[in-house]
């Protein structure tokens, strides 16, 4: 099951439950910066724009953006080889089709698209796609980018595999990351994101491979961390790293991450972190977030490790249901943003409330909905226990 993992290296079966644990977390991570959408300088278009406003919402927005959805590509990625080797390419791309590509185009064909052709007023079909194209099909992909990126990405992997046997690869032939591998790994991305924006700056979209819509700033870090989960699965990197290796990471990541803070409250961050252009500011916060990316992400997958691999009921309902609170949640939150523009409070007292609210509901709206077999299929499960298909475990 996709959000379920089974013992990878050994004979005997047993859950990665911190694997769950962190999955769970990582979608909570982008109900809460969706929440704060509505109450900070986003960089780019959100339905909702809140009369409460705090320009503290920036650092914020560049601080959670550094490392989240990098987090959930590894994730999917550590995944990806137990399925292939357990089916097959055929299997294996079926499945992914079944789990991903229908529900992507279920939601994206059928629901967003003439939902934004009615907003946009109807125009001519051929004015209307070319507009669309332009934009990058943001506006009918939405955040289902990631799974159309999943699923290229899936694509991607079996290709390499048939046809030059790339990452296939036996467990005792990938040794442990050291220090000096993740930090000659941030150095290459920081300076690899740098190059790309020199020509797409943050929140640019582009029409990727003409039918899917890709941010190119952050491409690189998608890209390789869905690599380096494949890389990590066949190491057994998850479970073998030393806790004290991953405490040095995790300190380095936050310690980061609060810079981006401070940076922001000492007036520093137009000299800082520009957004693209080949001058220094843009080079200090490709690396900046390279760092922040890669050390967060293996300090929490080990800080996960160590204090939340014991399975409970709430955490498997909230395991299964996740990719449907992925889903959904977007419209959960802009119609929590859309009641509150009214009430008198501060803009993070309504962030938190938000925050609060819609990850409640969108867990438990995914849960029930899981349920409905019709539902249950356009949100990738095939039982109402199953995880959902951000990984590709089964």
């Amino acid at each position: 099951m996709a959000w379920q993992a089974n013992s990878l290296h050994g004979s005997e079966e047993k859950r990665l439950v911190f694997i769950d644990a962190l999955r769970v977390a990582a979608i909570v991570f982008v109900i809460i910066h969706h929440a704060a959408q509505a109450y900070g300088p986003t960089g780019g278009f959100w339905p909702v724009h809140d009369r409460a406003q705090s320009d503290w919402f920036t650092p914020f927005y560049t601080a959670n953006a550094a490392f989240g959805m990098g987090l959930m590509f590894l994730l999917a990625g550590y995944f990806v080889p137990l399925s292939y080797d357990r089916k097959g390419a055929r299997r294996f791309l079926r499945g992914r089709w079944l789990r991903i590509g229908i529900p992507l185009a279920s939601l994206v064909l059928l629901l967003h698209l003439p939902v934004v052709y009615m907003l946009a007023g109807m125009p001519a079909p051929l004015q209307f796609f070319e507009g669309l194209y332009e934009r990058g099909w943001q506006p009918i992909y939405l955040h289902l980018w990631f799974v159309a990126h999943l699923l290229l990405y899936c694509f991607a992997y079996t290709a390499l595999r048939q046809i030059s046997g790339l990452f296939e690869v036996a467990p005792k032939k990938v040794p442990l990351a050291s220090h000096a591998g993740i930090a000659s790994f941030i150095v290459a991305l920081g300076l690899i994101t740098w190059l790309v924006r020199i020509w797409y700056p943050v929140d640019k979209w582009v029409p990727f491979l003409w039918i899917m819509p890709a941010e190119p700033a952050h491409l690189p870090q998608y890209v390789a961390f869905f690599a380096a989960g494949v890389i990590a699965y066949r190491g057994d990197w998850f479970r073998r790293m030393p806790m004290a290796a991953g405490l040095i990471w995790f300190a380095v990541g936050g310690i980061a991450s609060g810079g981006i803070y401070v940076a922001y409250a000492l007036g520093s961050w137009s000299e800082l972190m520009a957004i693209g252009g080949s001058g220094l500011p843009s080079l200090i916060r490709s690396s900046w977030e390279a760092v922040v990316a890669v050390g967060l992400s293996v300090g929490l997958i080990i800080a996960f490790r160590e204090l939340f691999d014991r399975s409970n009921r709430l955490l498997e309902r909230m395991a299964a249901a996740s990719f449907g609170a992925y889903i959904l949640h977007p419209a959960i939150v802009v119609a929590l943003q859309a009641v509150m523009t009214d009430v008198l409070l501060v803009a993070f007292t309504k962030f938190i409330v938000v925050s609060l609210l819609g990850t409640i509901a969108a867990f438990a709206v995914a849960h029930v909905a899981g349920r409905v077999p019709g539902i249950r299929a356009v949100l990738g499960a095939t039982s109402g226990h199953e995880a959902s298909l951000l990984s590709g475990a089964r």
